[in-house]
């Protein structure tokens, strides 16, 4: 089996302004360095679809696709909040970046690839049902999720978000929700200052600034593998942030490479032991681009086997 790839140039146009950090430079980034670490070849490509309004309505309410697509300029720029703005492209993109993952879970599904890692902007896990918010325009992990419960019968799904932003989208659509288990660390206090409720089915990890890679591992260890073991997931969902990167200035964690790989060959051995290896991981932060792209190619290697 094989380790799938989906993108979209589209993904390339949408823009926020020069000085925004969530660029498309990012995307370039990945790519640039998939191709010069020999990964690339490995890897099964596929085009992101765009997603239907009918399949952002799994997760998010009518009147707030509404309001993104009437706000969609023609030119320039409109701001959907302090932190995200819409370009012509936007919305495009937007559909793309939710499509892919929802693709995703059709071709871990279908056995086309065990695994497969979606490169989309603009990222999704601070999109609530009723509002877009930090950076992010629509739910692209949770509409995937849900998407894999209604399209395919998924009776548990494993929410997995490494991203330094703890994220209050997908807690908001799922909070109590018993198809769904979520784990997560997050820096705090830290925007979006959430992730301090203790439901059911969230096992929300607040760590504070300087946290390095082998308190997050001792996390992993102790607080998620047991539950994830416990749910035994059908299929696992990753939010990909790679900002608690040491490098990236929009964090103050101090992760590394090797700690993405851990993470993921972790998350990996509890695919295969309960869902036959299917997982969907989607980008989310990361914004220094030299770690950006060296870190999602450590991630995609230890999806590959590589």
């Amino acid at each position: 089996m094989t380790t799938g790839y989906i993108t979209h140039p589209d993904f390339l146009k949408h823009e926020m302004g020069s000085h925004h950090p969530e660029c498309p430079e990012r995307i370039q980034a990945i790519n640039d360095q998939l191709i010069r670490s020999g990964v690339d070849q490995f890897l099964t490509h596929l085009d992101a679809p765009l997603a239907s309004e009918d399949q952002l309505e799994l997760v998010h309410s009518q009147d707030h696709i509404a309001f993104v697509k009437d706000q969609a300029p023609a030119s320039g720029y409109r701001m959907l909040d302090g932190d995200t703005i819409m370009n012509p492209h936007t919305w495009q993109a937007s559909l793309r970046a939710a499509g892919a993952a929802i693709a995703g879970v059709d071709a871990v599904m279908k056995g086309e690839v065990e695994n497969v890692f979606c490169a989309v902007r603009p990222p999704g896990h601070h999109a609530e049902p009723t509002r877009s918010m930090g950076f992010c325009v629509f739910d692209n992990v949770a509409i995937a999720a849900r998407y894999a419960i209604e399209e395919y019968g998924i009776e548990r799904v494993a929410l997995i978000d490494f991203d330094v932003h703890h994220g209050n989208g997908t807690e908001a659509a799922f909070i109590n929700d018993p198809h769904i288990l979520m784990c997560s660390f997050f820096q705090h206090p830290f925007y979006p200052y959430s992730g301090l409720d203790h439901a059911k089915n969230m096992v929300n990890i607040p760590l504070p600034a300087t946290t390095r890679g082998d308190v997050v591992r001792s996390i992993v260890e102790e607080e998620w593998l047991p539950r994830l073991r416990d749910f035994e997931p059908e299929l696992i969902i990753i939010s990909a942030g790679f900002d608690a990167h040491r490098e990236d200035d929009l964090g103050q964690m101090g992760l590394v490479e090797d700690d993405y790989v851990w993470m993921t060959q972790k998350l990996k051995e509890i695919a295969n032991q309960f869902a036959g290896g299917r997982i969907v991981s989607c980008l989310e932060g990361g914004y220094n681009l030299s770690a950006l792209g060296r870190s999602v190619v450590a991630h995609v290697k230890a999806l590959a086997d590589l």
